[in-house]
């Protein structure tokens, strides 16, 4: 049952407000109609007893019918002057009773002289007039009753009758044209309801509500997964979007709430969106301060149809923007050190090349020998202790950094770390090694005699580091905010290498843990993951 409905074809939009339009009208113009002819069936049928009643009056009020009555000599004018009525209202039937009950008039004229038919004229004799339905010699009908006087005495009744099938084919004819007129104006409904429905599809760029959904879902997700705060604003200044970034960097400035729906100078005074909406002029790589924080901001005012209809501002933490720039300053100077080992590595086999085309051989020999020792002692411990070529090439590199610089280099361990298997670990690991020996660095750098002693081992899938220099060491205030970001004793825009390492080692479940002491240096100890392949 499940795969059924989620194999069935899905309606479409266009569709369903047809459909939906067309069963409210159904729906509203039957009941409507129903109600409207039942009313007007009863309108048509008091109409008709009203009208045969005002006959029945005005002939019961008639000199020549009361005198007929009264004077037997006149009983044949009755019949006359009610026929002559009769044809001119289009009634059944007028008939005139005296007070036997006796017909004095009546459409056929054989029945005059007889008693009346139906034995509902009795509370007429009584003096009240009413209408009654009965069947009479005619057929079934609607008849009014009124009683006839000369002055003070009760000389007759008179009855008009209309037949039933009369008055319900004046009923049906009355029905006939409210059923019409519903059904006209269902056809013109459901015309207007197509027509709706293709302004609306085309409102919503032939879109269907399940893509409406798609798309809104795609651009939360668009929006959460952008490390750049943004927020856009609408014509009436007010913040209609802010995503997971932003509202980060809000209450990191402390500002509270949900910004959704509030002015953005109520809420952002420093954001100057005002100012991209009146102006329409695009800003890129503005700095500003939003509460003590540094930002770095882009904005730009957003059309439609040639129409101004909001802004848009993206904009990060400059201090993540310090930090990139500086990983990004490490690299290059990785990649300048790689590019001189290179080029002293090729005029290395120049000389050895020359020498060998020249065949002096034992000055060849005497320059390997010269040049050997030194590349041993660089490469032989770091070889020995990392088998991943990229790890240790990058170690290598730092290594090399570090001897530039006067920096003697004591490498231990004893299990060697095997080749790593998470390719995707090896940037928290350069990053974290290279911040702390980028450290060390800095902090021996007016020191005559530099010292750096690394120790390296691999336990049960775990990396074990210690560096330990003996720079000016850490005073314990120092060490309280040493991984804070933009903290650092070196002055203003530093303190980002180890709040990198830290920040690094937490996402991937490492731990580092610090040891200085004012004076003798600082240690580092490091514990990585590290899932290695033996070779």
């Amino acid at each position: 049952m499940r795969h059924f409905f989620e194999n069935r074809k899905t309606v479409r939009l266009q569709t369903w407000i047809t459909l939906l339009i067309g069963v409210v009208l159904i729906i509203a113009l039957a009941v409507t109609g129903i109600l409207i002819a039942g009313e007007t069936a009863e309108t048509v049928r008091e109409s008709q007893a009203e009208k045969t009643m005002d006959i029945a009056h005005s002939v019961s009020r008639s000199p020549l019918v009361i005198e007929g009555l009264t004077d037997e000599m006149h009983t044949a004018e009755i019949q006359a002057y009610t026929k002559s009525v009769q044809e001119d209202t289009n009634v059944a039937y007028i008939v005139v009773m005296d007070s036997e009950r006796l017909r004095q008039s009546h459409p056929v004229e054989e029945r005059i002289g007889e008693y009346f038919v139906g034995d509902d004229e009795d509370r007429a004799f009584q003096g009240e007039h009413y209408t009654s339905v009965a069947e009479g010699t005619l057929g079934e009908s609607l008849r009014a009753f009124v009683p006839i006087w000369d002055r003070e005495e009760q000389v007759g009744v008179v009855s008009v009758g209309i037949l039933l099938d009369e008055v319900e084919g004046a009923v049906i004819t009355n029905q006939r044209m409210i059923y019409l007129g519903t059904g006209a104006g269902l056809v013109i409904g459901v015309i207007g309801a197509v027509f709706l429905a293709r302004r609306v599809k085309r409102t919503m760029h032939g879109l269907e509500p399940r893509e409406i959904a798609h798309l809104l879902q795609e651009r939360g997700a668009m929006l959460a997964s952008v490390r750049e705060g943004i927020i856009a604003v609408n014509e009436k200044e007010e913040i209609v979007v802010a995503n997971h970034a932003a509202l980060e960097i809000f209450q990191r400035a402390g500002l509270a709430g949900d910004p959704t729906g509030q002015q953005v100078d109520a809420y952002l005074p420093p954001s100057r969106l005002r100012e991209v909406l009146l102006n329409e002029k695009i800003e890129y790589d503005q700095e500003q301060r939003l509460h003590g924080i540094d930002i770095v901001v882009n904005k730009r005012p957003v059309e439609l149809n040639d129409q101004m209809v909001g802004a848009i501002a993206t904009f990060r933490d400059k201090s993540e923007l310090t930090s990139l720039a500086a990983q990004l300053t490490n690299a290059k100077t990785y990649a300048e050190t790689l590019r001189g080992q290179t080029h002293e590595f090729m005029n290395q086999l120049h000389v050895l090349s020359a020498m060998i085309e020249t065949e002096s051989y034992e000055e060849l020999q005497t320059y390997i020998k010269t040049i050997t020792p030194d590349h041993q002692q660089a490469t032989e411990p770091v070889s020995r202790l990392v088998k991943d070529p990229v790890l240790a090439g990058y170690i290598l590199n730092k290594l090399s950094q570090l001897r530039e610089n006067n920096v003697t280099i004591e490498l231990n361990g004893e299990k060697a770390l095997p080749l790593l298997i998470k390719k995707e670990k090896m940037d928290v690991i350069t990053t974290v090694i290279g911040n702390i020996l980028e450290n060390a660095n800095e902090a021996m750098a007016n020191q005559t005699n530099k010292y750096v002693m690394i120790t390296i081992n691999y336990i049960n899938k775990q990396m074990y580091v210690s560096i330990q220099d003996n720079g000016p060491g850490l005073a314990p205030s120092e060490m309280e905010t040493v991984f804070e970001k933009g903290k650092s004793t070196k002055g203003d825009h530093r303190g980002y290498g180890l709040f990198l390492a830290k920040q690094k080692l937490d996402e991937w479940g490492g731990t580092l843990e610090l040891s200085s002491e004012k004076g003798e240096g600082t240690v580092f100890d490091l514990v990585i993951p590290y899932e290695g392949e033996d070779v």
